[in-house]
């Protein structure tokens, strides 16, 4: 193996490992709540986990910004950039916080309107959030720092933030729970408790291995105009991208929910076979992030052009081992995951979409983290723009006659003219 592919997986496997780690916070919480005795905690703090998702998942370009940002600064050894691109993301992380906390009030007001619940899961969906609502410096805190570290060539910190966080998560809501008896504040405490301790892991690290850079941060430098407008012209780009992904990934649920709960279970279940596939293609394409990133600020043409062939090849080993593992094995995957034979049976019919996920969706998940490093953002915004009128209109031309069938077909061109249209545009 060469120094280049060697380099690949030393960013990529850490990352993999992140990925699939994050998920585990969430599945934590709902194993708890599960065994609590009372089916609202289930969907209270379901509900409540859901409402954080909206919310954070739009802020995502404090991570994918500063990666690209900080990546070319490292590539061009400009020790004030790399300082002053962390700084700038975490003083806009804390006051994106703060305007999270004010806004708290309309933003549960209008989730529950949205969201029809019986009045025990949202009392209590209530009570978790405005606990939880208190992590929201620790969330965009780690989103800011993991970018930094990202593109600082150094996904690991990012995967024993990750795993550090499950651990007290567990140990802390088992206590409070079980020890205490606080129900679904435990659960909710126990969160909280685990962010601020990623957030505090996150700045020990930094502070172990990266507090030379203090000494390079400019502060009036990080905040002049002239940074100040890449950083929003960069970020709003992300922001307007992250809102087209949410409009196709909020719609393909709804319209799964439109018909019914065996075909919304169905969609639920198989979703979790692309986010399995998504985990580790992702992986790739944060190790594209830190190398495109970095080879673009040392203007090494040849650098990025290596790196984008040989994290394509590995995109398309991935993309043949997921396809050969869910030509064989989705079924027994289904079974681990319900024991519900209709849901089970009806899932059958809709296997093959399943199977077509890896070879529609890797270039895209690749090509965004290409992107991301290189700060493309416009072919990111105009493949995924393009892509998300296609998807619905492919859904509304269609589902009268195929239904559901004509939700995968649209989401599987959405994903295949992401990749597609990236890769037309390109990024030099």
């Amino acid at each position: 193996m060469n120094s280049n592919n060697r380099e690949i997986l030393r960013l990529a496997l850490p990352a993999i490992v992140t990925n699939i780690t994050v998920p585990l916070l969430g599945l934590v919480d709902t194993t708890i709540t599960g065994h609590l005795g009372k089916t609202a905690y289930i969907g209270a703090v379901s509900v409540g986990a859901t409402l954080f998702n909206m919310i954070y998942w739009n802020f995502g370009f404090l991570r994918m910004g500063t990666s690209g940002q900080t990546a070319q600064a490292y590539g061009r050894n400009d020790h004030e950039g790399m300082a002053n691109a962390l700084f700038r993301s975490l003083f806009f992380s804390f006051l994106f916080s703060a305007a999270i906390w004010l806004l708290q009030w309309p933003i549960t007001r209008l989730a529950f309107l949205l969201m029809k619940t019986t009045p025990d899961v949202e009392e209590n969906a209530l009570r978790y959030f405005r606990i939880c609502i208190w992590g929201a410096p620790a969330i965009l805190g780690m989103y800011s720092l993991k970018g930094w570290f990202i593109g600082m060539q150094n996904t690991r910190f990012p995967m024993v933030i990750a795993i550090s966080i499950n651990v007290v998560n567990i140990l802390t809501s088992l206590g409070l729970v079980y020890g205490l008896g606080w129900k679904v504040e435990g659960v909710a405490y126990g969160t909280l408790a685990a962010q601020y301790t990623g957030l505090a892991m996150g700045v020990g690290l930094w502070c172990w291995k990266y507090r030379q850079y203090w000494s390079y941060l400019n502060f009036k430098g990080a905040m002049v105009k002239k940074e100040l407008k890449g950083f929003f012209k960069l970020n709003g780009s992300i922001f307007l991208r992250t809102l087209c992904l949410n409009a196709v990934m909020s719609f393909f649920t709804f319209a799964g929910a439109s018909q019914g709960e065996v075909l919304l279970a169905v969609n639920v279940l198989l979703m979790q076979l692309f986010n399995l596939f998504s985990y580790f293609t992702d992986g790739f394409a944060y190790a594209g992030e830190a190398l495109v990133g970095k080879y673009k600020g040392a203007k090494d043409q040849a650098g990025i052009d290596e790196s984008v062939r040989l994290i394509f090849r590995w995109g398309w080993g991935l993309t043949a081992v997921f396809t050969l593992l869910y030509l064989t094995g989705a079924e027994p995957f289904l079974r681990l995951l319900t024991d519900q034979e209709d849901v089970r049976h009806a899932a059958t019919d809709y296997y093959y979409w399943i199977v077509l996920v890896p070879v529609a969706g890797f270039s895209a998940f690749l090509w965004d983290g290409i992107m991301v490093g290189a700060t493309a953002i416009k072919p990111m915004i105009t493949a995924t723009f393009s892509a998300s009128v296609i998807f619905f209109l492919l859904y509304f031309s269609l589902h009268q006659w195929l239904g559901n069938h004509a939700l995968w077909l649209a989401f599987l061109c959405y994903l295949a003219t992401r990749g597609l249209v990236q890769e037309r545009i390109g990024f030099k």
